[in-house]
């Protein structure tokens, strides 16, 4: 079946191009075709090459977090290829090799975005999809093969990256790299991730990077060995008691990148003094938490999301440096359905990522 999205007051110079959208919440991707606008003053129109799925398309495109906007077309992990510029445009050109993320604007005026915190925007940011742009009008992501966006909101990939596996970068990528930055992982520091999927994976090779001590946290050891080889030094199984017990009050700084509710006291507990916990999944259901866990220690219970245009791209340029890309499973646009379903059972290493030119 073939759907098609047509926003009630779409203006006369869209151009449609072809996308795959849920109509509904909990329905089936279609393919279909997507309305962008016509390139203005500071635009570039992007033929995507690539994008990657995020759990967040996931939860959106299910109204996991909330209700969305139908028809959604996900997608904030973003690769391609300038094909047009608008007559203001200074930073791109025809031919550059750019991405996108989970932002498309901001309100570009309040603290936070003069600060460079866009993601954190007072006066309400813009999301690449399931959002209303400044016009009112909704946003569509990256599972489709053009997207305009305005060049501040546009991301200069480097050479050093191939586009595929720096799509992840665009969510994943900067949503582990933004706490580690923020927290100040690095020599002499001992970082924990949480989870080792689409998001854990680029934490242990940043942090790995930055030159951290790291461990992961898994409920298993079934991925023991990739987390090895990706750059942890330990690996522990949170399904053993005897972890909690052999790494009390051990680390400095632990990301939880899971979308299921933690027992945060027991995992508070592996915190020296002043040690931080800081969430980057996002669970639907609410958790509990004895306050005793932080008021002992002096201990941080925190959340981080993404990062701003600015500390995105200084996180492409370290990536680029460092050889970190993200570990791919490239798939045909017809596969998302059956993709999604895999993403809920971890039956991914590390992340989906759509050949758009499947669609």
């Amino acid at each position: 079946m073939t759907t098609t999205v047509s926003p009630d007051t779409a203006p006369s110079t869209i151009t449609a191009y072809p996308a795959y959208a849920a109509p509904a919440a909990n329905a089936a991707l279609e393919r279909t075709t997507v309305p962008r606008r016509a390139v203005r003053e500071h635009d570039v129109l992007i033929e995507i090459k690539f994008a990657g799925i995020c759990h967040s398309d996931i939860h959106q495109a299910r109204d996991g977090w909330g209700e969305g906007i139908f028809p959604m077309v996900p997608g904030h992990e973003i690769a391609g290829i300038v094909a047009e510029v608008g007559p203001g445009v200074t930073k791109f050109a025809v031919g550059d090799r750019v991405g996108v993320g989970c932002l498309v604007d901001s309100c570009r005026e309040c603290d936070n975005c003069e600060a460079g915190l866009e993601q954190y925007c007072s006066g309400g940011s813009v999301a690449t999809y399931n959002g209303l742009d400044k016009e009112g009008e909704p946003t569509y992501g990256g599972y489709s093969t053009h997207i305009v966006v305005d060049e501040a909101f546009t991301l200069r990939i480097p050479d050093g990256l191939s586009l595929d596996v720096a799509a992840p970068l665009l969510c994943a990528g900067i949503t582990l790299y933004s706490p580690l930055a923020h927290w100040q992982a690095g020599p002499g520091k001992k970082v924990a991730i949480v989870g080792l999927g689409g998001l854990g994976h680029m934490g242990v090779k940043i942090a790995h990077a930055l030159g951290a001590e790291v461990t992961v946290l898994s409920q298993t050891l079934r991925k023991q060995e990739d987390g090895l080889k990706l750059g942890a030094d330990h690996y522990y199984a949170t399904s053993d008691e005897a972890t909690f017990e052999k790494l009390a009050s051990t680390f400095d700084l632990i990301l939880s990148t899971v979308s299921a509710p933690l027992p945060l006291d027991q995992y508070l507990s592996l915190l020296k003094t002043d040690g931080a916990l800081v969430n980057v999944g996002a669970p639907e259901e609410p958790v509990s938490l004895n306050l005793f866990s932080v008021i002992g220690g002096r201990k941080s219970l925190a959340g981080s999301g993404i990062g701003g245009i600015q500390e995105t791209q200084e996180m492409l340029d370290f990536c680029a440096e460092h050889g970190l890309g993200a570990e791919i499973e490239l798939i045909r646009a017809d596969e998302i359905n059956e993709a999604y379903e895999r993403v809920l059972a971890s039956d991914v290493r590390y992340r989906f990522v759509i050949d758009t030119a499947t669609i």
